[in-house]
């Protein structure tokens, strides 16, 4: 989404480290360069006003001026300014005191409210609560219909005692009562004991007065703990002119951000903060309904300065991953024994559960500027390596060492591979196998020699030359000649031959071990000299 303002703002602060002090032309290029990025991003332009106004203040001021490293500074300035526009502190939902907790979901036909009821519905469930959704959208085709199963998906309920709009045929009427169904929806979780209660609305492809009405009507009627803007990200600068009239007409209390995960400017995200002072709460980055998350402003801020995301890929890899597996994983390193072909099956499974090897490596601090071969990243990569390791036999895949070359071309006919890429399996395995070897046994994170590029990057691997290895002083790295030196220093130690001469003697000449160094009274000194010496 913010791939192109992404790229912008990070080859202007490269420009801008390559000076050691910055002057105010330096400064007022800078925040040129920054206003132009945040525009072609379509932000919209008060806050593209207030944001360059705060960044070439607070630039031109002693906190600058004075740092250490003052490009560094500049960035930091506008990383927290970033953060300040989309909406400083992150916050979640707040529940009421008696449940059931209301949530309404208004905004525009075509923003995703139906989905995204789903994965909040989901979202809360995983956390331990009893969500109820109720089907209050009866113009929208099949609205209700796609409620139901979206709800059936997600494992949540539905109240839809009505059918809604089954004609397939836009309308402009009425059908049925949606304040009825939402308040009739609140009494049935009261009863069923639903602790959470998610509300469709219905939309309108553009904004108009019986829109605003219905969705005011509902509020009035339901009293919702929570009234939640659905806007999506691709929508530009209308975005602006939307939430302030869903601000006036129903007054939200906060904005959810769906189709992150598309190409478009994501100017949307910058302005609706900005514009109404409501902080976004969530965000929806995919079409399956676990790609939800929480909106975390200094977090979007440093995925758009390309500082990653460390925090939330840790999150996702503590929701993916199952915890006795990795104790089970780091006993057997501790112990010795040897990381398999089927535990690295195991471990890709967990990977994939983590959701898009993409939108993760996208995390890494400093991966905008490998942008080109994440776009050329293969997903598909990762389940043809589990139909390589699938085709093998559990004797195999224990010890990858008994695979000879007719095994590899049996188990490249198996999963429909070429017997090349058994070998470039093979070989990644074993670097992997060799850098666990050596964690288990204390040495760290070591590198991971023979691993190439990731899986389906594509491209060479490396054929960079190796470090030359250091020969040891003294001895010859010619089998002959050094056998020779070892029966020569032997023989030197028995008192066969002679000793060697010192280190640092002249031409190979020097005194034996039985002779004493010159002393300066051994010396012939030229006349006058003795004093010098304290004689």
């Amino acid at each position: 989404m913010f791939n192109t303002l992404s790229d912008r703002l990070t080859s202007t602060f490269k420009n801008l480290r390559a000076k050691g002090r910055l002057s105010e032309a330096d400064i007022d290029a800078t925040i040129r360069e920054i206003r132009r990025a945040l525009l072609d991003a379509d932000v919209a332009v008060p806050v593209v006003r207030e944001f360059t106004g705060t960044v070439r203040e607070r630039a031109l001021s002693a906190e600058v001026s004075g740092a250490l490293n003052p490009a560094q500074q500049v960035v930091k300035i506008v990383n927290e300014e970033l953060v300040g526009i989309l909406g400083g502190e992150s916050r979640g939902l707040r529940f009421a005191k008696n449940p059931p907790t209301v949530i309404m979901l208004a905004g525009l036909q075509g923003a995703g409210k139906t989905t995204l009821a789903g994965k909040l519905a989901l979202h809360l469930r995983e956390q331990g609560h009893t969500p109820l959704l109720v089907a209050a959208d009866l113009q929208r085709p099949n609205a209700v219909t796609q409620l139901s199963v979206v709800g059936e998906r997600a494992a949540v309920p539905v109240f839809a005692p009505h059918p809604g709009n089954q004609s397939g045929v836009e309308v402009d009427d009425v059908i049925g009562d949606p304040v009825a169904v939402a308040r009739d929806g609140l009494e049935a979780a009261r009863q069923r004991q639903h602790d959470v209660v998610i509300v469709d609305t219905a939309g309108r492809l553009g904004l108009d007065s019986v829109l605003m009405q219905q969705a005011a009507d509902i509020r009035d009627a339901v009293s919702p703990d929570e009234i939640l803007f659905v806007i999506d990200a691709m929508i530009g600068q209308d975005a602006v002119a939307t939430a302030k009239a869903f601000e006036e007409g129903v007054d939200f209390t906060g904005v959810v951000l769906t189709k992150l995960d598309g190409d478009a400017r994501g100017g949307a995200a910058l302005s609706v903060t900005g514009v109404t002072g409501r902080p976004i709460l969530f965000a929806s980055t995919g079409e399956k309904l676990t790609d939800f998350e929480a909106f975390h402003p200094d977090r979007m801020a440093s995925r758009i300065l390309d500082m990653g995301d460390v925090l939330t890929l840790i999150e996702q890899a503590e929701k993916a991953f199952d915890a006795e597996q990795a104790a089970k994983m780091a006993e057997k390193l501790e112990s010795g024994q040897d990381f398999t072909l089927a535990d690295f099956l195991v471990q890709m499974q967990q990977m994939k559960n983590m959701g898009s090897m993409k939108k993760m490596l996208g995390m890494l601090p400093g991966m905008g500027q490998m942008r080109e071969a994440l776009e050329n990243f293969d997903e598909r990569e990762v389940d043809r390596i589990e139909a390589i390791i699938r085709s093998m036999t559990p004797a195999e895949r224990e010890n990858p060492k008994i695979i000879n070359g007719s095994r590899r071309a049996r188990i490249a006919r198996g999963s429909g591979r070429t017997t090349a890429d058994v070998n470039q399996l093979l070989e990644r395995f074993a670097g992997a196998q060799k850098m666990m070897r050596q964690m288990g046994q204390g040495g760290g994170m070591p590198g991971m020699p023979g691993m190439g590029n990731l899986p389906g990057m594509g491209g060479k691997k490396s054929r960079g030359r190796q470090a030359p290895q250091r020969k040891v002083k003294g001895k010859s790295g010619n089998p002959a000649k050094r056998a020779a030196q070892e029966r020569a220093a032997a023989a030197r130690a028995a008192g066969e031959l002679p000793p060697s001469a010192p280190n640092g003697s002249s031409f190979g000449v020097g005194r034996g071990a039985d002779q004493a160094p010159q002393t300066p009274d051994d010396l012939q000194l030229p006349p006058g000299f003795e004093k010098l010496l304290g004689r």
